[in-house]
């Protein structure tokens, strides 16, 4: 890190390059932040313009790295500013019965959409980088939303950032006193949620060789091999549809009924989404070729699948993970 003197006489270019070693840092926040892909990088190129805009004010009087997070501080709780927050269905009501009228769809805006691990988790130390896969967790992600724009700054900033509240108070302009009244009420509210506190875990050789087991089985639809992988009180949900699912007897009941039109898929996998194993799910079609269908994102605890999502807007999704729209027989 330069210091700052060496910032304040930086050439256009140097300046940009230093923005850009800042970039992936600065979009996982800005997505804990904003629980958007999309709109956590529109808030990083905002937060570059403004740098530029603003850097004769700068004037190297604060580490670039804390003068960026300043700057996209700003940029969420302007995104923020009298919006709903974005939720997953199991947030916004009780799981129903697998049938067909069941499910609504509501709009984009409602959703947490699915985020690259790559884009927001840097190669390092292995138990840093568990941790940070942690706390972009769909579930984390979901429960930071529960706080109040600034609470949730400053928890990210606090519990996922390292930062001190000392640190925090001259980023918001408040005192430290503040910052740690607002840290107690978001631990207080995430500890009514069902996340998990971050811990150092990561995909094993087990884990793996459970998760090719699945694709076979689910490619075979073979309802013995899936009821052995799936926990007895795992969850399905399926956004943009509002209708989530509790219990491995209704998701099979769902994938065997409602969903039957599965049968036959392909399944391939995707770059990591949210620190958690995902596939593209291809569904066959009448001409004997395949759709894209969905985004699919599992979780397992304990050598067992415990929760799956399935983002179903494959137009959005796909292109970001990399899947393609059209696949070969």
């Amino acid at each position: 890190m330069p210091d700052a003197s060496q910032t304040a006489t930086a050439r256009p270019d140097e300046l940009t390059a230093r923005f850009e070693e800042h970039r992936r840092e600065l979009t996982a926040y800005s997505y804990r932040m904003l629980a958007s892909s999309f709109e956590a990088e529109d808030a990083v190129q905002e937060t570059f313009i403004r740098a530029w805009r603003g850097y004769d004010r700068f004037e190297g009087r604060a580490a670039l790295r804390s003068w960026l997070y300043r700057i996209a501080t700003n940029v969420c709780l302007d995104m923020l500013d009298g919006r709903e927050r974005r939720a997953r269905p199991m947030d916004l009501g009780p799981a129903q019965e697998p049938i067909m009228s069941n499910l609504n769809m509501l709009p984009e805006v409602t959703w947490i959409q699915p985020m690259p691990t790559g884009l927001l988790v840097a190669d390092g130390d292995p138990a840093d980088v568990a941790v940070a896969r942690e706390t972009i967790k769909l579930a984390f992600v979901a429960a930071l939303q529960h706080l109040p724009p600034r609470q949730r700054a400053v928890l990210v900033l606090c519990e996922v950032l390292r930062w001190h509240a000392t640190e925090v108070a001259e980023l918001l302009e408040t005192s430290v006193a503040s910052v740690n009244s607002a840290l107690q009420r978001a631990r207080a509210t995430l500890a009514q949620t069902d996340a998990a506190e971050p811990t150092a875990a990561d995909l094993g050789a087990e884990d793996r060789e459970l998760l090719a087991r699945y694709v076979k089985a689910f490619e075979a639809y073979d309802i013995e091999a899936l009821t052995s992988l799936i926990e007895e009180d795992a969850k399905q949900s399926m956004p943009p549809f509002d209708l989530w699912l509790r219990g491995r007897d209704d998701i099979l009941s769902w994938w065997f009924g409602p969903g039957i039109g599965c049968s036959g898929s392909r399944v391939i996998p995707a770059i990591s989404a949210n620190g958690s194993p995902a596939f593209g799910q291809y569904k066959p079609t009448p001409d004997r070729g395949y759709e894209p269908w969905a985004l699919q994102v599992l979780e397992i605890e304990d050598g067992r699948i415990v929760e799956f999502t399935f983002f179903l807007d494959t137009e959005t999704v796909f292109p970001l993970f990399g899947l393609p729209l059209t696949l070969d027989q």
